[in-house]
């Protein structure tokens, strides 16, 4: 579940009837994220939205998207506030690094641990994966997207980014959303994971 992220700021009812349709996806995480969203007890799509919502829409999933990284921990970071969408600062603290080669290139990126969430049950071991791309504003939401992973037991990590998906603020301007912090801008298109979404006009 993704919408621990990520703070509704206005009680919304959506009481829209869903019908019978299957479930789309082509792998288990887009079939998934595709069963959330459909659900209006759990989609953070507007109303007009779900009302015709068939399915996300998703780059095919791809092997090379899938990096075994090299995990660096990084423990003497101090607590900051992370940026958002609205005035709300949420308490992170920069985790650790991973570096990785991917499309014959090495990368990067910083992994955050959210203070506030990993007091609660389930996600002590919750990391934060933000990040920007060469596709963002094009084929993927323009603000970046996330990626969610869990502490290692070692020093590796696999990073599928055909698990990227967008804040919900790509879906919905009333969510407060971490902004992607600019040193985890990839030099790449990741042709992976979650496509940008197109609002109804209607």
């Amino acid at each position: 579940m993704r919408q621990f992220l990520i703070i509704f700021l206005m009680v919304s009812s959506l009481s829209c009837a869903q019908d019978k349709r299957p479930i789309t996806g082509e792998t288990e995480f887009q079939r998934e994220m595709n069963a959330e969203y459909k659900d209006a007890s759990s989609s953070p799509l507007k109303e007009k939205d779900l009302k015709d919502f068939k399915g996300l829409d998703f780059f095919r999933f791809d092997s090379t998207f899938v990096v075994s990284a090299s995990f660096k921990r990084t423990p003497n970071e101090k607590v900051f506030k992370m940026k958002t969408t609205t005035n709300r600062l949420p308490e992170y603290v920069k985790y650790g690094e991973v570096t990785f080669e991917l499309k014959g290139n090495s990368y990067k990126l910083n992994i955050y641990q959210n203070q506030g969430l990993k007091v609660k049950e389930g996600y002590e071991d919750y990391l934060f994966l933000p990040f920007l791309d060469n596709t963002n504003g094009d084929e993927s939401y323009g603000g970046g997207r996330y990626i969610d992973l869990r502490i290692p037991e070692n020093n590796t990590i696999e990073i599928d980014f055909n698990k990227a998906y967008n804040p919900y603020c790509a879906y919905n301007e009333r969510y407060s959303c971490p902004i992607v912090p600019r040193e985890n801008y990839m030099d790449l298109e990741v042709r992976a994971g979650v496509k940008a979404f197109e609002k109804s006009d209607k």
